[in-house]
This record gives C-alpha cells, structure tokens and sequence, in this order.
C-alpha cells in the first residue's frame, strides 16, 4: 500500500536576473552587518586614555613661563574617577587649548612630590588654576561636572574670579610618600613636630 502523500512541488527556479539580484542583497547585509559590527566594538575602544593625555599635555616649565593661564590635573592612570572625568576634559581642552594650558601631573612619578606638597594634593582627580604669573586662584577636587570646569575655565581665560573656586566632588583617595623629608617647625603642616 503506496500512501497518498502530495507531491511535493519543484523548487521555481530563479533567472539569472533574479539570482544575481538576491546575491547582491546578501552581501549588502553582510557589509552592512560587517560595518556596525566594527563600528560598534571601535566605540568601546577609543575611550580616552590618561597616559596619551598626560603627554599631550603642556609640560609644566612651559606653563608656568608662556604667559597663559594654566590648569593644572594631578591624576593616576588607576583613579577611577580620573578616568571618568578624562572624556570631558579632552573635549574641554579641544575647545580651550589655544587660551589655556593644560598641564597633567601623574601623582604616582616621584618627580611631582613638591608639586603634590605645595598644593597640598590629597584626593585625586585634583585641579589647581593658575593665573599667567602661577598665581593659584582656586582648586577643585574629584569628579567635577563639565559645567563646573567649563564655568572656570572662561572666568580663568578672562583673568575673572572663579565662580566655583573650591570645588569638590568624588575622589580617589590618595596620600603623599613623605618618607624621606621632615617637615620643618616653619611648615604650618607640622604642627610643632619635628
């Protein structure tokens, strides 16, 4: 006994035409798929990274003698919120390099202990803003919003006082190596001690 089953029914066949056509919009898909695919992982990998800042940055001796206002960044590659804040601040700097300098010192280099000591850098990311001269007229400390530094930095470029001249916001807790110096008697830090 045969069962009735149904025939199953030729596959159509296409054109020529019509095969060249389906060929095309499958590699359409593919280079489309292909260039979001790559797009999307290249966004994840461009972030801004500290250290390329850190030596795009304007080295200090330069700062402190050209004649502009500086603003100075004490950092470290593993803070955090240095990190965070480090996006807007290029943009920042994109926008204000040719009226500011932008000067990063690396809280982890030995070099930096008496810049450290001077302004007295204990949470980071840590900013000091300086007049031409190297003046200091304000500081902010941790994550500031980009409104924030961006209100300072016009006052800053203008030689205005700065609106937010103590600003504070989450730090990456950091403590000076002060190991191999003694504070002296005259350091109002010392407290007396010897």
């Amino acid at each position: 006994m045969t069962a009735n089953l149904p025939n199953p029914s030729p596959e159509p066949t296409l054109t020529p035409g019509a095969k060249a056509l389906r060929n095309f919009l499958i590699v359409m898909a593919a280079v489309i798929l292909s260039v979001a695919l790559f797009l999307g992982l290249r966004t994840d990998t461009t972030s801004t990274d500290l250290p390329e800042l850190a030596a795009e940055s304007v080295p200090l001796e330069v700062a402190l003698s050209n004649g502009k206002p500086t603003m100075m960044e004490f950092y470290a590659n593993w803070c955090t919120s240095c990190q965070a804040m480090a996006p807007e601040l290029e943009a920042l700097k994109q926008h204000y390099q040719d009226q500011i300098n932008f000067v990063m010192l690396n809280v982890d280099n030995s070099k930096w202990l008496p810049e450290i000591l001077k302004y007295r850098v204990d949470g980071i990311p840590h900013f000091v803003f300086l007049t031409p001269n190297g003046a200091t007229v304000g500081s902010a400390i941790g994550e500031i919003p980009r409104s924030i530094m961006e209100e300072n930095l016009i006052s800053l470029a203008a030689g205005n006082p700065l609106p937010h001249a103590n600003s504070t916001g989450q730090t990456s807790a950091f403590e000076a190596p002060v190991t191999a110096t003694k504070a002296s008697a005259s350091d109002p830090r010392s407290h007396g001690n010897n």
